[in-house]
């Protein structure tokens, strides 16, 4: 399977799954993948309206991305070898995006692969995550450094999810969602992103309409590029220095950032670095730096730690002869792939970030 063909939002959420464990999966077992927010806001309603995952094995791990890791993934393939789980078993990934990467990675590796459904709980996860194929764990606190591409049976996407998150993790997804917006102008998604009132961002972000804008955009480029050999790194956008940030944040911080809040400042610094090298105007980087400073905190980082993040850029899964990859725009929807800069140009791009937060 190249491309997710089912992707279910909203509309009658429970029947459509049930119909669709049903149809596919009556005679299997299930396993349910959580952490202790989904367990509690998630889950009760998820088996109280759908009969056939009653007797479903649950699987709690702890939420965020330092569980992310190897040890976690052991630790569920021997509960799942303990209760005896078989290849016509299929887990249940009910969570955000650690859910969706690791719980995919641990189904395609158990015996070889089971099936597995993403129920995206996250914003983050509902346009990003759950759909894109690449599945992970962590290594030392480097992002997705061992995982695969492989697509999960079906998505379905209940938005009222969303309801359970506190803002910090809306926010998070919302800057992918400003990625696709800058990567992508088919639906006029940048528009729409712009038009968004801070007074009620909250609400605007989580309309279906974007929520639907923003995966049609993402699985257009997966379906035809599904493991990243060409076009499929548009979607890197914003993501060099965003996943140095994150991994920074984890690994050297008491402040950690979530994986949007990253991105976010990754979408400023190439937002730079595309006005230098691929022709963004002027006016459309003022205008990507003041949405995106009007709705992020800033974070602050010292010249001292310049070192460190290009070390941790240096170890981007995308890069090829020790040259740092990126994604750039020459406009609006209209991004450049393969591009090498040089280490002198993004710090340049940091001293760039700096000098907006002060």
């Amino acid at each position: 399977m190249n491309k997710i063909d089912k992707i279910f939002i909203d509309g009658n959420f429970y029947r459509n799954l049930e119909n669709f464990l049903n149809e596919k999966f009556q005679n299997s077992k299930f396993f349910i993948l959580v952490d202790e927010n989904t367990i509690k806001k998630c889950l009760p309603e998820l088996i109280f309206n759908i009969p056939l995952l009653n007797n479903a094995e649950i699987i709690e791990i702890e939420s965020g991305e330092e569980n992310k890791t190897l040890e976690t993934c052991v630790q569920i393939w021997e509960f799942l070898s303990e209760m005896k789980a078989d290849r016509n078993s299929i887990l249940i990934n009910l969570g955000g995006g650690v859910i969706s990467d690791m719980g995919g990675f641990i189904a395609c590796c158990f015996k070889r692969g089971i099936k597995f459904i993403n129920i995206p709980t996250t914003l983050l996860a509902q346009v990003d995550a759950s759909i894109g194929g690449k599945l992970g764990v962590d290594i030392n606190n480097f992002k997705n450094i061992v995982g695969l591409f492989s697509f999960p049976e079906a998505v379905f996407i209940n938005t009222e999810y969303l309801k359970t998150l506190p803002e910090k993790q809306l926010l998070s997804g919302f800057a992918e969602i400003i990625k696709y917006s800058l990567i992508d102008d088919d639906e006029n998604l940048w528009q729409i992103v712009n038009s968004i009132s801070l007074k009620n961002i909250i609400i605007d972000i989580t309309r279906t309409e974007i929520i639907k804008k923003s995966i049609k955009i993402k699985n257009k480029i997966v379906s035809q590029d599904p493991k990243e050999k060409n076009l499929r790194k548009v979607l890197n956008f914003g993501h060099t220095i965003g996943h140095a940030f994150e991994t920074f944040s984890l690994s050297h911080t008491k402040n950690h950032l979530l994986h949007g809040e990253a991105v976010a400042i990754g979408l400023i610094c190439e937002s730079y670095l595309s006005n230098i090298f691929a022709g963004l105007n002027n006016d459309n980087l003022n205008k990507i730096v003041k949405l995106i400073s009007s709705v992020y905190d800033n974070y602050k980082i010292d010249e001292k730690d310049f070192d460190i993040l290009l070390d941790i850029m240096t170890n981007d899964k995308k890069n090829i002869d020790d040259n740092i990859n990126f994604t750039l725009i020459s406009s609006i929807g209209k991004p450049i792939i393969n591009q090498n800069i040089e280490k002198k140009y993004i710090i340049d791009s940091l001293k760039y970030y700096q000098n907006i937060i002060v």
